[in-house]
């Protein structure tokens, strides 16, 4: 499946819900957000059939995101369902990292492939206050149950922004190389003004090289991160939504001011 600037769409980056158990400082509100209304989020049965039109057409690399996924009830049923999907070659979740200690065994007996983690610092206060009241050491635990359940390679995402120190960056890479973790720099993003940039030790970022749509949990497949574009499954049903989308991925990212990072996955 290509785009009409040549670039060969393979992967689907699917937001499975906006709940988060954490209030990233640039991420999420305090104090929440409005949640997406029961009735609005797509079912796993929706979300297999999504993705089976696409193996249709040639994804076969799916990404799990969020929110945080993890909080979403019977995430490893979605798992299963989607390893026994055909043509699914690369079966991966991001996650901040919380509950991971406690799902990375059954997650990885579903048959999810490896994990993302989201994290900023290893310095607990910090953060406790980046995270709003999360707790490092869990997300320490998690990485390590989930390379115990052979979820690797495990990549380390660290996005840097106005907190972040030399020391955070140099402990990190310390505890990444020590643990066989690939650690990846992220800058600080913002969809309203258009600021991104490449992914240092990843591919996210690179319009050129770019192979991805985006499913929102509410059913919007978005050819762009960057970029208002987006069509309702619902309405339109999934092959015309999906015609829609890739006959409309721009060329390059601009900017975003109907979507938020915690309902699309970054």
């Amino acid at each position: 499946m290509y785009d009409r600037y040549n670039r060969h769409i393979n992967y689907l980056r699917i937001s499975v819900t906006d709940k988060c158990n954490l209030r990233c400082v640039y991420c999420m509100p305090e104090d929440g957000i409005d949640l997406i209304r029961h009735d609005d989020i797509l079912s796993y049965e929706e979300i297999v059939e999504i993705i089976k039109y696409g193996v249709s057409k040639g994804i076969d690399k799916i990404r799990l995101t969020g929110g945080e996924p993890l909080v979403r009830r019977n995430i490893t049923r979605l798992i299963k369902m989607i390893s026994q999907i055909e043509g699914v070659k690369d079966l991966s979740v991001t996650s901040n990292g919380i509950l991971l200690g406690e799902y990375a065994f059954e997650a990885a007996n579903a048959g999810l492939d490896r994990v993302n983690v989201s994290l900023d610092t290893l310095d607990p206060e910090k953060y406790k206050n980046i995270t709003r009241g999360g707790d490092v050491n869990r997300v320490v635990e998690g990485l390590h149950v989930a390379r115990q359940a052979g979820l690797t390679p495990i990549k380390v995402n660290m996005v840097v922004h106005s907190l972040t120190t030399t020391k955070d960056k140099t402990d990190l890479q310390a505890f990444c190389d020590k643990n066989g973790f690939q650690l990846r720099f992220i800058q600080e993003m913002d969809l309203k003004k258009g600021t991104f940039s490449v992914v240092e030790g990843g591919r996210g970022g690179d319009c050129k090289r770019c192979n991805r749509l985006r499913l929102t949990a509410n059913g919007l497949i978005k050819p762009c991160l960057f970029s208002d574009i987006a069509y309702n499954i619902r309405e339109l049903g999934i092959e015309k939504a999906f015609f829609m989308a890739l006959e409309d991925k721009p060329k390059a990212g601009t900017i975003s001011s109907s979507c938020s990072f915690y309902r699309i996955g970054g």
